[in-house]
């Protein structure tokens, strides 16, 4: 009976520890069930004895501890951390436990701060060279490496004495590496050669510290030989250009070197004579950058001054070297083909024994982007310079060196965008040195005799528009489609031609002188397309002889024939416009600049419609001929058909089929040609006056009544004068002439 009853002891006494637990907590069921109270940090074990908590071990080393020893922690972090925690982890002891944290420079991937065993590690490598992530100095880049990062100096770049290179805290300076600047073997120069020894003694001593004193000392130098040349006047012409290709280009190259020293921020310098250095040196920031001094200023894409494979802050720098002009006096132009065709056409060429002048002074641009030859966006400037005179042209040039040393003046790559007296704006795909030159041309003397011809009959010309297009709106007998043609056509043509006459030379205001140029193209566009429609119109007109049906084609010209004669010049003119709108204008003629193929914006449609209009003037012949051929007794249709014809061949003229006289105009014959083509031309406007209004049988009838109704207005306006006269004063008439009695008399007699 003993087992059982000692079981039911043991039972009751576990219930009754429990119950202690529940209601006092742990310590007070040590105190209470074990013999004596255990230590902190331990607790009773089936009421007989005291154990250390887990994380704990008793003082003596044994599992049991007795009353007068104590409970210490256990340090799980001397155990290897690899085996406790894992791979680039850390351990940290707690009291009576621990916990596992990523080690600098690594994250845990859970997510989780802590973790407790190495199982649950997930620790990764940080991109410590992230922005924000890092201490590296902005002359270094960062490096990843695991679990941390060094700070590198960029490529081009020395670490600052006392900064060990790959530290956090290591700051760099730019190596500077000058290019070779020395005296061709084949110049033999004395005051070239001071100039080499003192620039070479300023390059000698240079500290980075000192870069913008080395810049100043520079361009002083530079400036101090061309002031004072000496003996370099005394060189042939070849080798003064060779000398000013070596200034140009070596001083480009050493100040670009001695801006990397730079801290961040603008520069500008100027020295007595007139020299100029205006430069930024800055990380990217904006798209643009713009540089002014005096005489110019450059306008330039970001993205075309930074080094492409490097990295921070970049230099961009304009200097203007007005002495320079003396070592490139008499230096060649060279135009590019396209332009020289360009000029051919409007000015006949340039005068060769006269030699280009420079009207601004020479500008160099140096940027920290050594690939310069074919930049992605055009580079703008704007140069101030001298006035132009008559039969001077104005060119945007640029020195480019040849292959012997020497150089030349030209235009390949850089253009015009406008000019006005005292400036010029040009813009360039590559960087150098630029310049504005001015060179005299040869003028094209114009023949007196067709200005006259030109003037006289574009005056008759708007004239006879100006009654055609009265007498198209007042006459209501003739009014139908093909006088709404004509009326169109009149309106397109007087417009064109008065602002031919009274604007084509406005040239002074550029901006003005291009919506002149516009308006001109648009109007005669305009008339030409009517020409077309014309055209059109007279073929279908004859070929109603032959066909019934004809209604549809008429209704088809009533609908459509406003939308195609003023729609369809608007596109071809907003194209043009929107595509080169700086070649709206020359320098003689407010019209459309031949300059590359852009005058084919009005020729390229005009030659089109000639030809149609031709082919239709062909038809419309062979249509009458057969028409006539067969017409037999009926005379009145013979006479209308005939009569036809004649329009027919008259609106060739009207058509403008004879402008195709102005591609004859070469060979012995272009004198006459010429002739031929203003006279028919400027005459267009008395042609359509002609055939469509005096050999109409129904506008003279009109004309006709007109006539008859105004002098039927006089004629009772005099009977009512006279007849007041005779009655107030009949003594007064007695003295008058013969004739005068005579006159008043028979209109008496009409009463």
């Amino acid at each position: 009976m003993g087992g059982p009853h000692l079981s039911a002891l043991h039972v009751l006494h576990a219930l009754c520890v429990l119950l202690i637990l529940l209601e006092d907590g742990p310590q007070s069921t040590r105190a209470s069930a074990c013999p004596q109270p255990c230590p902190p940090d331990s607790s009773c074990v089936g009421g007989t004895a005291c154990r250390c908590d887990p994380g704990f071990q008793s003082s003596s080393g044994k599992t049991e501890v007795n009353p007068g020893e104590t409970c210490e922690d256990i340090d799980e972090c001397e155990q290897p951390v690899e085996v406790i925690c894992g791979k680039d982890a850390g351990c940290h002891n707690t009291k009576g436990s621990y916990y596992c944290t990523c080690k600098p420079g690594y994250r845990p991937g859970s997510g989780a701060t802590k973790f407790s065993n190495a199982r649950e590690n997930t620790c990764h490598d940080v991109d410590d060279c992230k922005p924000g992530q890092n201490s590296c100095h902005k002359s270094t880049q960062c490096h990843n490496t695991k679990g941390s990062y060094e700070c590198r100096c960029r490529p081009g770049w020395k670490p600052v004495p006392g900064s060990p290179n790959g530290a956090h805290n290591t700051v760099c300076e730019q190596e500077i590496s000058f290019p070779t600047w020395t005296t061709p073997p084949e110049i033999k120069s004395q005051s070239l050669s001071r100039f080499f020894e003192r620039v070479q003694e300023l390059l000698r001593d240079f500290k980075p510290a000192s870069a913008q004193g080395t810049i100043q000392d520079i361009i002083q130098e530079v400036d101090n030989l061309l002031d004072s040349p000496g003996d370099l006047l005394t060189l042939p012409l070849s080798e003064q250009h060779c000398v000013a290709t070596i200034l140009l280009t070596g001083q480009e190259q050493i100040l670009r070197e001695l801006s990397k020293a730079l801290p961040n921020g603008p520069l500008t310098f100027g020295t007595a004579v007139g020299t100029e250095l205006s430069l930024e040196v800055k990380e990217q920031e904006d798209k643009n950058v713009t540089l002014s001094i005096n005489q110019a200023t450059m306008l330039v894409n970001w993205d075309v001054v930074q080094d492409s494979g490097g990295s921070g802050p970049s230099v961009v720098g304009l200097v203007s070297s007005p002495g320079m002009g003396k070592l490139l006096a008499e230096a060649p132009l060279v135009l590019e083909t396209e332009e020289q065709s360009v000029l051919h056409e409007t000015h006949k060429g340039l005068l060769q024994e006269r030699s280009p002048v420079l009207l601004s002074d020479v500008i160099s641009v140096f940027v920290s982007n050594k690939d310069t030859q074919n930049l992605s966006s055009p580079v703008t400037f704007v140069f101030n310079h001298v006035s132009a005179g008559p039969r001077q042209k104005v060119f945007c040039v640029f020195w480019e060196s040849g292959q012997n040393g020497s150089g030349h003046w030209s235009t390949k790559g850089c253009w015009m965008v406008g000019t006005r007296d005292a400036s010029t704006t040009c813009q360039c795909t590559h960087l150098s040195s630029f310049a504005v030159l001015m060179a005299h041309y040869e003028g094209q003397e114009e023949d007196p005799a067709l200005a006259v011809i030109t003037y006289v009959g574009l005056s008759l010309s708007l004239l006879c528009l100006l009654l055609a297009a009265l007498t198209f709106l007042l006459c209501k007998a003739i009014q139908n489609t093909s006088t709404s043609l004509h009326l169109q056509l009149s309106l397109c043509l007087f417009l064109a031609h008065l602002l031919f006459l009274t604007a084509i030379d406005r040239t002074e205001n550029k901006v003005l002188c291009a919506i002149i140029a516009g308006a001109l193209h648009y109007l005669y566009l305009a008339s030409f397309t009517w020409m077309l429609l014309e055209g059109l119109h007279l073929f279908l007109t004859t070929r109603n002889l032959t066909v019934v049906n004809y209604s549809s084609v008429s209704r088809f010209m009533k609908k459509f024939m406003l939308p195609v004669g003023y729609g369809v010049p608007a596109v071809i003119v907003a194209i043009s416009a929107a595509s080169r709108p700086h070649l709206y204008g020359t320098p003689a003629r407010c019209w459309l600049h031949p300059e590359k193929g852009f005058i084919w914006g009005f020729l390229g449609p005009v030659c089109a419609i000639l030809f149609v209009n031709l082919a239709f003037f062909l038809m419309t012949l062979w249509i009458l001929k057969s028409k006539l051929s067969s017409l037999n007794s009926d005379v009145s249709t013979l006479k209308n058909t005939r009569m036809l014809t004649f329009k027919a061949i008259a609106q060739l003229f009207i058509l403008g089929c004879t402008w195709c006289l102005g591609i004859l105009q070469v060979g012995p014959a272009a004198l006459a040609m010429a002739y031929l083509f203003t006279i028919i031309n400027s005459l267009q406007g008395v042609f359509i006056f002609l055939v469509y209004c005096l050999l109409s049988q129904q506008v003279r009838q009109q004309y006709r009544k007109w006539w008859e109704g105004v002098r039927k207005t006089k004629a009772e306006s005099e009977q009512y004068t006279l007849s007041s006269g005779l009655l107030s004063d009949a003594p007064k008439h007695s003295v008058v002439k013969d004739d005068g009695l005579t006159e008043k008399n028979r209109k008496l007699s009409q009463l």
